[in-house]
């Protein structure tokens, strides 16, 4: 017989949940993040065993009433079909008692990967609606985001073994910054100033007005930080002009040994030489445009030039914030060289996938699959982009199963449908006017 319960015992619960391979966003204290929903804590136990934690989060909606939000589902074993069923009886009692018209699930269960199908997807999609649970085929309209994250299984691999399998174009990009002057440091929560947080958020700034996306405020990263102190951790890309001096000078002492030994040089290895000038040539020329543009610097200046954070939980990494500044960013190709540095981070540190971040996709067509899971999703036109990029580093297209509805109130539930589209383009409105409005 199972058990469940609202519990007050954070340890125990985090504990579980980070056992249990859980995402931060599952754990106790993303609601100190996500202040404007209510939280609610529950555990399940079997012989006094912890077997689930469920972290609610509510909201009160105009006319609809009580929302009731799950992120990324309960933590539990979902191939436990008494399990989940049981819970689910529960969790009925419960928002019926707290006035709630429906709860939202999102479990970060693969239904592809690559375009190959998961069974445990199929089979979870199979359990969920069996149980009344309603597949949410509008993407739009999603609680939290969309159900697509490109990953790199990490999990016993080295560096060398994942830059191998990048792209060409990336392993060139990522040896061009290290020869560039790029250097990378990572700063714990405890050494992040507030002159991290600026040179960060400069990187964020840059990516947002280039992509138009809506960003973060410093506030807001801070909280992020201070809440999740012992998983999150800021990489910063820099540019430091006296070594990409030093290197260019030791081109130069090389240059000028090439075109003695050209001097003397039998037929057969004039070509050689010469290609090797050239190459020199180009070099050199690259060198003196990143001086240019740096010209506002000292010679001894170390210039942030990308930045990205990073949370490392439940042996994820996930990439929540990052991009490069406009300064320098073709020259020394800064954005690869943040995205294989924080790679490296993730390496060091043990984790089991590196989640380079989810993917803004257009509704999937047709809606549903032929055996009535989520259809095919695509990256949305501005997101192409971005999504090749990230998968040029090797990783993987993962489809999870999406967005599942548990329905109390099916007429608050049709407000809610109604009206909660309309309210979130209005609120991106404002918030992009307002924004503008400060700059």
């Amino acid at each position: 017989m199972y058990k469940f319960e609202a519990t007050t015992d954070f340890v125990s619960f985090d504990k579980f949940v980070e056992k249990n391979k859980g995402a931060y966003q599952q754990c106790s204290v993303w609601p100190n993040i996500k202040t404007a929903w209510k939280p609610h804590y529950y555990t399940g136990f079997c012989d006094d065993e912890i077997v689930l934690t469920a972290l609610v989060l509510e909201r009160k909606l105009p006319l609809a009433g009580k929302l009731w939000y799950i992120p990324c589902g309960a933590v539990c074993d979902y191939e436990n079909a008494e399990l989940v069923s049981a819970f689910t009886a529960f969790i009925e009692s419960e928002m019926k008692k707290h006035g709630a018209f429906c709860v939202v699930i999102d479990p970060l269960i693969p239904l592809r990967i690559d375009n190959e199908s998961q069974e445990k997807g199929l089979a979870a999609h199979k359990l969920l609606t069996s149980l009344r649970y309603k597949l949410n085929t509008d993407l739009d309209s999603y609680t939290y985001k969309h159900p697509v994250q490109i990953m790199i299984p990490i999990e016993n691999k080295t560096a060398e073994e994942i830059l191998k399998s990048c792209e060409k174009g990336v392993r060139y990009s990522v040896r061009v910054g290290a020869n560039r002057g790029l250097t990378g440091k990572r700063y714990i929560a405890d050494k992040i100033t507030d002159e991290i947080i600026e040179e960060f958020m400069s990187a964020i700034e840059d990516v947002s007005n280039r992509n138009s996306f809506v960003n973060r405020e410093a506030g807001y990263i801070k909280t992020l930080i201070n809440e999740l102190r012992e998983y999150t951790d800021i990489t910063i890309v820099y540019y430091d002009k006296a070594v990409d001096t030093a290197l260019e000078l030791e081109r130069q002492a090389k240059k000028a040994e090439l075109l003695s030994a050209l001097k003397d040089a039998p037929q057969k290895k004039i070509r050689g030489l010469e290609n090797e000038i050239t190459t020199i040539d180009k070099n050199t020329e690259s060198y003196n445009a990143r001086m240019e543009e740096t010209a506002d610097f000292g010679p001894e200046d170390k210039i942030a030039v990308a930045a990205g954070l990073t949370i490392r939980y439940g042996g994820v990494a996930s990439c929540i914030f990052g991009g490069s500044r406009n300064l320098l960013r073709n020259n020394t190709r800064s954005s690869h060289f943040l995205n294989f540095t924080r790679i490296c981070e993730s390496v060091d540190s043990g984790m089991d996938f590196h989640d380079l971040g989810y993917v803004l996709s257009d509704n999937p067509n047709p809606p549903l699959s032929k055996n009535g899971t989520l259809g095919k999703i695509e990256p949305r036109e501005n997101f192409v982009g971005i999504s090749d990029f990230k998968m040029s580093f090797g990783a993987k297209y993962y489809e999870f199963i999406g967005e599942y509805i548990l329905i109390g109130n099916a007429f608050r539930y049709w407000l809610y449908k109604e009206l909660m589209p309309i309210a979130k383009k209005i609120k991106m409105k404002l918030v992009r006017l307002f924004r503008n409005i400060k700059k």
